[in-house]
C-alpha cells in the first residue's frame, strides 16, 4: 500500500516548481515532470543514479474534486481520534485547506539521503504555503509542525515532538511514544508529567 505524507495548505497559489528544484539540486537530486508549468500538477524527485525517491502531486480543493473528497475523509477520520481537543481543532481547520501537496514515498528513499531530500522539499512548500502536515499511520501536525493527533500503531516507540491545546494555545513538548503514561496523558489532551517542553 502506498505511503503518503501531505502538506494541507490554506494557500491556493502554487509553490513554484523552480523553488522545489533549487531545494533538491544542492542535495545532488533532480526535479522532473511539470517543472516549467506555473500550475504544475505532478513532479518527481530523482537521485543522481536516476532512481525516483518520491512523487509530488499538487491538488486544488474545489467542489467535486478528489482533493475535496480526501478532505471529507480526513474530517471523518479525525473526528474519531484523540485528543478530542486536537480533533475538534482539525475539523475546524480542514475546511480552510485550498491545496493538498501529496508526497508518495517510494522504496529508493530509504537509501542515501532520501529522507533529507524529502524534508527539504516538504519544508520549502510548508514555508511558502503554510498549513498542517499529515502522515499516513502517524497523524497530523499543527501549523507549527508539532504532532497533535494520535494515529500511530500501538507498538510505536521513540521520542517525538507533540503539542496539546491549553486554554486555546498550543504547548509543545517531547514525549516517549512508547511510554504508556505519556501516551495516556497525550490522548487525554494533557501535557505528560516530566516531559521536556519546547
Amino acid at each position: 500500500m502506498p505511503y503518503f505524507i501531505r502538506v494541507l495548505s490554506p494557500e491556493a497559489r502554487p509553490v513554484p516548481a523552480r523553488e522545489l528544484a533549487s531545494a533538491v539540486e544542492h542535495l545532488n537530486c533532480h526535479l522532473t515532470g511539470d517543472v516549467s508549468s506555473p500550475e504544475w500538477a505532478e513532479l518527481e524527485v530523482t537521485d543522481k543514479s536516476g532512481r525516483t525517491l518520491f512523487a509530488i502531486e499538487r491538488s486544488e480543493v474545489r467542489e467535486g474534486s478528489l482533493a475535496r473528497d480526501e478532505l471529507l475523509e480526513f474530517e471523518e477520520e479525525v473526528s474519531e481520534s484523540e485528543p478530542v481537543s486536537a480533533a475538534n481543532w482539525l475539523c475546524s481547520y480542514l475546511p480552510t485547506v485550498r491545496t493538498i501537496y501529496a508526497f508518495q514515498i517510494l522504496d529508493a528513499i530509504y537509501s542515501g539521503n532520501g529522507w533529507e531530500v524529502l524534508g527539504a522539499v516538504r519544508n520549502t512548500i510548508w514555508a511558502e504555503a503554510g498549513g498542517v502536515i499529515q502522515a499516513d499511520g502517524e497523524g497530523f501536525s499543527n501549523e507549527d509542525g508539532y504532532h497533535i493527533l494520535w494515529q500511530f500503531s500501538d507498538d510505536v516507540t521513540g521520542d517525538w515532538w507533540m503539542a496539546v491545546l491549553d486554554d486555546g494555545d498550543w504547548v509543545a513538548f517531547q514525549m516517549d511514544l512508547g511510554n504508556p503514561a505519556h501516551r495516556s496523558a497525550f490522548k487525554a489532551g494533557r501535557i505528560p508529567d516530566g516531559v521536556q517542553l519546547a
